[in-house]
């Protein structure tokens, strides 16, 4: 039981050793102790403000980087549309190109039509004319047997031939 029962001498030295650490930790160590706490509290505003600032800047850049984003998909569909207005215009001008072509080929078709139509014309005239005259041959050939009308054939064309003339 004098384990638990201190003595009134125990209790002062240790009271008295209790002041010294006290007074020598107020004096000295209390002061650089709030000093740290102090230097903490100011690093740990300062990380804070420079966080909140990072993040002020984080929504900035995210603001532009979303600004740049809608630009890109502006400039985007106005590519778009550009391409499809080359396109449309290109598939409208080789419309019109294949439309010339085909006008100038059918032009073309037709006049050479024309020409073997004018050609085929003067060659059934030329048959005809060709036909005429064996045909007239012939005839006159029957007409002309006997020597007096054979004569007198060549004495009415002489006369027609000198009539002609003058």
């Amino acid at each position: 039981m004098m384990l638990l029962q201190p003595e009134a001498g125990l209790l002062f030295w240790m009271l008295l050793s209790f002041g010294v650490v006290f007074a020598v930790l107020a004096k000295f160590g209390f002061p650089i102790i709030t000093k740290m706490v102090e230097d903490r509290n100011a690093y740990i505003e300062k990380s804070l403000d420079a966080a909140k600032e990072a993040n002020k800047q984080l929504a900035q850049i995210k603001e532009q980087s979303e600004a740049i984003l809608a630009s890109a998909r502006e400039e985007q569909v106005k590519i778009l549309k550009d391409a499809e207005s080359t396109r449309t215009r290109i598939v409208n001008e080789s419309k019109e190109l294949a439309r010339a072509e085909g006008l100038k080929e059918l032009d073309e078709l037709r006049k050479q039509m024309k020409r073997e139509k004018e050609d085929a014309i003067k060659d059934i005239r030329r048959q005809v004319a060709d036909l005429s005259v064996d045909i007239a041959e012939k005839v006159i050939r029957n007409n002309l047997n006997s020597n007096a009308e054979q004569m007198a054939m060549i004495d009415r064309l002489i006369d027609e031939g000198m009539v002609s003339k003058s």
